[in-house]
């Protein structure tokens, strides 16, 4: 009924994006980021895109999507530290002042879910299989709470557990790896859902025993050369059968 295969015993659940609706969020709190930080020091320069996020930054850690935009734009910037103020030509300076834009975002309208996901969430726990959120976020919790399914989800692998524990950033399985180590089943049996090109190539890279890709955007041919396994438009349409 959850459209996987019968060996699978775990559903590792990317957040934004596949749960939650907070991936446009994301999207427009980097193109302002980036869209001011190039207008500083190029008026000419040519817009942050949707294709930018989608091949950069989606689905990454923040430095990670700073430095990778950047060098598509030939621009490398000093690390700098976590203290360095939202204004700062550094690494750190502009992913914190992605993380204040998305935040405030976040304060003044709260979090979307997508209900069809939710259906299918909630189908996965009845089912009787553990579920876990692993996320690029450092703010996850926040996110996972504000949308009402913490009762949902048996672990959570997010930013601030990545950074304690030294794992790799998306296309790296590493994060999957945690949560599948979080719920105590091996990844064989484990299925990875993605809707961000890093991401399914994460579950890929990990070995996972399905690989799920959720298209939102229009890459669904993306997503399958990264090697989703199937891909949907929303969760449900798994629980209908319709693949």
């Amino acid at each position: 009924m959850l459209g996987l295969p019968e060996d699978i015993r775990a559903c590792l659940f990317d957040l934004d994006g596949v749960l939650t609706q907070t991936a446009k969020v994301h999207q427009a709190a980097w193109k302002r980021t980036f869209d001011e930080f190039l207008r500083r020091r190029d008026p000419g320069a040519a817009e942050f895109s949707q294709a930018d996020y989608n091949q950069f930054v989606d689905g990454k850690p923040r430095e990670d999507g700073v430095r990778d935009f950047l060098a598509s734009r030939g621009i490398t910037l000093p690390e700098g530290t976590d203290a360095d103020p939202a204004d700062a030509e550094t690494v750190r300076g502009v992913a914190t002042r992605k993380n204040e834009l998305l935040l405030r975002e976040l304060d003044e309208h709260g979090v979307q879910v997508y209900e069809g996901s939710m259906r299918y969430l909630r189908a996965a726990k009845e089912a009787g299989l553990a579920t876990a959120v692993v996320t690029a976020s450092a703010n996850g919790a926040q996110v996972v709470a504000a949308g009402g399914f913490a009762d949902l989800i048996d672990a959570r692998v997010d930013g601030v557990v990545a950074k304690r524990d030294g794992l790799r950033g998306k296309p790296a399985p590493d994060g999957f790896l945690a949560g599948a180590r979080a719920v105590g089943v091996e990844p064989a049996r484990c299925a990875v859902y993605e809707d961000a090109l890093a991401g399914v190539a994460a579950g890929r890279a990990g070995d996972f025993g399905f690989v799920v890709g959720v298209d939102r955007v229009g890459q669904a041919e993306q997503l399958r050369e990264r090697g989703a396994d199937v891909v949907v438009q929303d969760l449900d349409e798994l629980l209908d059968g319709d693949r």
